[in-house]
C-alpha cells in the first residue's frame, strides 16, 4: 500500500469511538505495518491502540464498531452507555461521511462538495508530482437535490436522532449539553465551503441546534454548534482549495496555528466551565478567532492574490501541510521502523 493512497476516516466521539461506514483499507504504522492487501483498516488499528493507551491511563473507554447513522447502531451504543456510564453530561457530535441511509425512510443520501449558484474556479495545491505546485480547480454548481442530500448527510438530521434517543432512554444528565462542530472560514474559500453544499449542511446543523433547544431539550439541556478553526483532517483535505488556503494560513501563523488537539482542549475547558464560554450573536461557540483575526487574513490574502508566488514564499508551510497529511496515515513518524514486520491480526477491543 502506498503512503499516498486516499484512505477513509474514523471519527472519535467523547469516550465512544463510532464508525460512520464499514471499514476501508487503511492502517496506522505507529504500531502495525500491513503486509497483505486485505488486512484491517487504519481505524481498526487506531482503535486497538487507543484502547491500550486508555487502559494504561486508567480511563474507561467504550468502542463500538457500528453504523453510527443507523437505529441499530444507536441502540448498541446507548446499551453500552447505560450499562457502563449512566446518564450523559456532554455529547460532542462530529461525523463526516459520503453517504447516509435515513433510518426512518430507508432513503440513501449522498453528500457532494460543490458550489451553489455558479461554477467555482480557484487555485488549488497539488502534490501528485511529489513536489507542491499550484493548479486550478473547476467545479460545476450543485443542484437543489445535491444540496438537500448533502444536508441530510452532513447536517443536523442524525444529531437530532442521537439526542432524541438519549432522551427516550432517560440518559440525559441534569445539566446535559451537546455540541456539533461547524466551520465558517475565510471568504477566500467561502464559495466552495460556506456558500456551497457543505456550507448549506452546516447551516442545517446550526438550525437543528435551535430546534433541539425549543423541542426535546427545552428545560432539560442545551444544544450549540461550535465554530472550529481550520484543521488538517482527512475530511478537510478532500475539499478543493482548502489545502492551499491552509498552507498559506500556516505560513502566516507558524506555530500559532492551533492544532485540532489544542482546539478540542479549549472546547472542553469551555464546556466544563474552566474558561468562559465564547459565543457569537447566533449563540455559536467560537474557537476560530486565531484564524479570522483581520491581520492574519490580510496576510493570507496577499499570498492568495498571486498563488504561485505565494507558494514559493510558503515552502515551509507546504512541507508542513504534506507532513500533517502523511502523519494522519501513520507515515513520516520519528522512531518508527517502516521495514520491520509486525502482527496484523489484532482483536477489536472488548466493550
Amino acid at each position: 500500500m502506498s503512503p499516498d493512497q486516499r484512505i477513509g476516516p474514523v471519527r472519535p466521539g467523547a469516550g465512544i469511538t463510532l464508525r460512520p461506514s464499514p471499514p476501508q483499507a487503511v492502517h496506522d504504522v505507529r504500531q502495525y505495518r500491513i503486509r497483505q492487501p486485505r488486512d484491517a483498516t487504519a481505524g481498526w488499528y487506531r482503535t486497538a491502540e487507543a484502547a491500550r493507551l486508555a487502559a494504561e491511563a486508567g480511563c474507561d473507554f467504550g468502542f463500538v464498531n457500528t453504523d453510527a447513522f443507523s437505529a441499530k447502531g444507536k441502540d448498541e451504543v446507548l446499551d453500552l452507555v447505560e450499562r457502563r456510564f449512566g446518564k450523559v453530561d456532554h455529547l460532542i457530535y462530529s461525523l463526516a461521511a459520503p453517504r447516509r441511509t435515513d433510518p426512518e425512510t430507508g432513503t440513501v443520501h449522498h453528500s457532494v462538495i460543490k458550489p451553489l449558484g455558479a461554477p467555482y474556479e480557484a487555485p488549488a495545491l497539488d502534490f501528485s508530482d511529489g513536489s507542491p505546485r499550484v493548479t486550478r480547480v473547476c467545479l460545476e454548481a450543485g443542484t437543489e437535490e445535491e444540496k438537500h442530500s448533502t444536508e441530510q448527510v452532513m447536517g443536523g438530521a442524525d444529531w437530532r436522532l442521537w439526542v432524541q434517543a438519549l432522551a427516550e432512554r432517560g440518559l440525559l444528565g441534569a445539566e446535559f449539553s451537546t455540541v456539533a462542530l461547524t466551520y465558517i472560514g475565510s471568504e477566500l474559500t467561502s464559495p466552495i465551503y460556506r456558500q456551497g453544499t457543505i456550507g448549506a449542511a452546516k447551516e442545517h446543523l446550526e438550525r437543528t441546534a435551535g430546534l433541539l433547544n425549543a423541542g426535546v431539550l427545552a428545560g432539560r439541556g442545551r444544544a450549540m454548534t461550535v465554530v472550529a478553526g481550520a484543521a488538517v483532517t482527512q475530511a478537510s483535505s478532500a475539499i478543493p482549495s482548502i489545502a492551499l488556503y491552509t498552507t498559506f494560513l500556516r505560513t502566516v501563523l507558524g506555530d500559532g496555528f492551533r492544532t485540532t488537539a489544542q482546539q478540542a482542549a479549549e472546547l472542553w475547558d469551555q464546556l466544563l466551565g474552566s474558561t468562559p464560554l465564547v459565543t457569537d450573536a447566533e449563540g455559536r461557540v467560537r474557537l476560530d478567532g486565531w484564524e479570522l483575526d483581520p491581520r492574519v487574513q490580510d496576510r493570507v490574502r496577499e499570498l492568495w492574490a498571486d498563488p504561485r508566488t505565494g507558494l514559493d514564499r510558503s515552502a515551509a508551510g507546504a512541507e508542513w501541510f504534506m507532513g500533517q497529511i502523511r502523519e494522519l496515515y501513520g507515515w513520516g513518524l520519528d522512531g518508527v521502523d517502516y521495514d520491520s514486520a509486525v502482527e496484523t491480526s489484532v482483536a477489536w477491543p472488548e466493550g
